[in-house]
């Protein structure tokens, strides 16, 4: 049978890439993706035959998957971070109703929320809630209600997608919905370009995050009531006695 992979190819190094995906891509013919992630592989792989599309053609770049995969090429569909997380693993499985003989196996990676908490030292350390603050497939005002759950059930709380020239007023409005149930002083983190060039990260409270600026290349993080500073690292215990 053809198969088509759908691997997360992890933050941005190839180093964090996992050893299951880079042996897959190595076996590959053809990769498949979003453009600025293809380029971020073409160095490692750089004899493989690339076929990539924009933002807001998913489905189109799904279906050159598939179509590579019937002609008999071993194909991988690759997505930043993890493939199912935000990625194209579910999207990859709807689309592949219409091509029944193509196999799928999804490959997972390092989810942004993974390597941006290592980043900031241990920021994920207890009950987390991943939310995109993207709008463009899901109503704010169901973001918002998501928001206001995972605050009220002090969850740690990671902010995908949480700006964009469009969108440069959704963080502020997200704090605001998270404000009613979090203290201002809760620490906060941010990290930009995880595992790629120009990496930086900021820890600041949560209401300093409520008005800064952060880019699409940003995720963000909102601690719980126990997380804290040690080494200017931000750090969410467990609850291990000590």
């Amino acid at each position: 049978m053809n198969k088509v992979y759908v691997i997360g190819m992890g933050p941005g190094a190839y180093e964090q890439m996992t050893v299951k995906a880079a042996r897959i891509l190595e076996q590959c013919d053809v990769i498949v993706g979003y453009t600025v992630y293809v380029d971020l592989l073409k160095e490692h792989f750089p004899e493989k035959k690339y076929l990539t599309t924009g933002m807001r053609r998913e489905v189109d770049r799904c279906r050159l998957a598939f179509e590579e995969a019937k002609k008999g090429e071993l194909t991988a569909m690759v997505c930043s971070g993890d493939a199912g997380i935000y990625g194209m693993a579910g999207l990859m499985y709807e689309v592949g109703e219409d091509y029944p003989d193509v196999e799928i196996e999804v490959v997972p990676g390092v989810t942004a929320a993974m390597g941006g908490s290592a980043v900031l030292g241990a920021a994920v350390g207890h009950d987390v809630s991943l939310i995109s603050l993207s709008d463009l497939l899901t109503p704010w005002e169901l973001i918002e209600e998501r928001l206001k759950c995972a605050a009220k059930g002090d969850f740690v709380i990671c902010l995908y997608n949480p700006s964009s020239k469009k969108r440069s007023t959704y963080l502020k409005k997200a704090c605001e919905q998270i404000l009613e149930y979090k203290s201002e002083e809760t620490v906060c983190g941010i990290v930009k370009n995880i595992a790629r060039e120009g990496e930086q990260m900021q820890i600041l409270t949560l209401k300093e995050l409520a008005h800064t600026q952060v880019d699409m290349f940003s995720t963000v993080f909102i601690g719980n009531r126990q997380t804290k500073v040690i080494r200017g690292k931000m750090i969410t215990p467990r609850g291990y006695s000590i």
